[in-house]
């Protein structure tokens, strides 16, 4: 019998956010492996739980070399947990290779959810947030940064970015350049500890605001694209669309209906593009 892969979220700033069944977690699990063993042993004390499984460190520098090591403890019948530094593992953190391995493996995986800068920066922003994508950090190198960034110029969703104290100015900049420096957006750091901000704005504002420097972990998130407007259809057109669609049967109504539909007109600017068309004839 296989074991069970845990994944646990942790506090991203207030510890007292820490999800109840964190503490049982770490204190029943064969394997924990933590991005920070340090961290780790701090948080333990807070939630005042011993860990009494081995604890190994899982971060970037050792994931794939450690990973082949986890799965083969959970094909053993251990209970791993795995937990990060802050929020949800494999949300631009260590433990997707981890996951994949598993589920290939064929390991049960559960999850124990908890906070996440991603949701909680989204629903603070004041944005949309019916529809969003996460872009986490962008590229460090400049000219890297603003080829992604001309990717997600068309984007209609609300866009949720990592960024670090000592970049957040540049990307800034560069959002303001490639979205338009009027794009709304909020920048939002030090989520739910003592000093948390949240700073709402256009684009170029909020590049200005940085420039007299910004602590601590910070999480960006920028309006969508407008939708474009449709493009604009002359009378003669709208005459010509209708006209194709009297021909294959449709009654002129109908077919001016639906013509009004697709060039986002009203039905009556397109009836009279269609009756001057006829007394043109």
């Amino acid at each position: 019998m296989t074991g069970l892969l845990v994944l646990a979220g942790t506090p991203i700033g207030d510890v007292e956010d820490a999800p109840p069944r964190l503490a049982k977690e770490l204190a029943e699990a064969d394997v924990v492996a933590a991005e920070d063993t340090r961290r780790l042993r701090r948080l333990a004390q807070a939630l005042e739980v011993a860990p009494t499984g081995r604890i190994v460190s899982y971060f970037e520098g050792n994931e794939v070399g450690r990973t082949p090591e986890l799965v083969e403890a959970l094909l053993g019948g251990a209970r791993v947990l795995l937990v990060t530094d802050a929020g949800m593992p494999s949300v631009s953190d260590p433990g997707y290779r981890l996951v994949a391995a598993a589920v290939e493996a064929g390991v049960r995986i559960t999850a124990v959810p908890g906070p996440s800068a991603v949701l909680t920066a989204l629903a603070l922003s004041g944005l949309p947030v019916d529809r969003f994508c996460f872009e986490g950090f962008l590229p460090r190198k400049g000219g890297e940064r603003g080829a992604r960034l001309r990717e997600l110029v068309a984007e209609p969703r609300t866009m949720v970015f990592f960024e670090s104290p000592h970049r957040i100015e540049e990307s800034l900049k560069a959002m303001a350049e490639a979205f338009g420096a009027e794009r709304a957006a909020a920048v939002c750091r030090e989520l739910t500890k003592t000093y948390e901000e949240v700073k709402r704005g256009a684009l170029g504002d909020l590049a200005a605001w940085a420039a007299d420097g910004v602590r601590g972990e910070i999480t960006v998130v920028v309006e969508g694209a407008p939708a474009a407007a449709p493009a604009a259809v002359d009378a003669a057109e709208l005459a010509r669309r209708v006209a194709l669609r009297v021909d294959a049967g449709e009654h002129r109504k109908e077919a001016i209906a639906a013509v009004a539909v697709e060039a986002g007109l009203p039905k009556r600017e397109v009836f009279d593009a269609v009756v001057a068309a006829k007394s043109a004839s």
